[in-house]
């Protein structure tokens, strides 16, 4: 089962982020940067994870796999999916955390990453 705390390693293994809170959920951001960006939040609510992903692959996992993911009315304006944390896999929570920071991150600490682990 996928829970915050394992989240929490997950996320801040990688260089420039740090747990914040964002809209009164615990989540976390890259830092280092103007209002740094969030990669994932966790919902209160619904006790789940918040992702980042497209709309199209919003859409693609609501309909192949609905036992894991889901959304809400507030969500749905926005390309974010929850997941069930007893029931997510956690290559897939890995990949989207490793994606969304990429895309995040300063290119010089993507490069740095990179090339570390390259050597590893």
């Amino acid at each position: 089962m996928l829970t915050f705390e394992r989240l929490k390693e997950i996320v801040l293994a990688y260089p420039d982020t740090e747990e914040t809170t964002s809209w009164d959920a615990r989540s976390f951001k890259v830092n280092g940067k103007v209002n740094g960006k969030v990669i994932l939040f966790w919902n209160p609510t619904y006790d789940a994870p918040v992702f980042k992903v497209s709309f199209e692959e919003r859409d693609f996992l609501l309909e192949v796999d609905p036992d894991t993911f889901f959304t809400t009315d507030h969500h749905r304006p926005w390309p974010l999916i929850l997941a069930r944390p007893d029931r997510v896999d956690i290559d897939w929570v890995r990949a989207n955390i490793d994606r969304v920071w990429r895309a995040q991150v300063k290119k010089r600490t993507l490069k740095a990453w990179d090339e570390a682990s390259s050597r590893a």
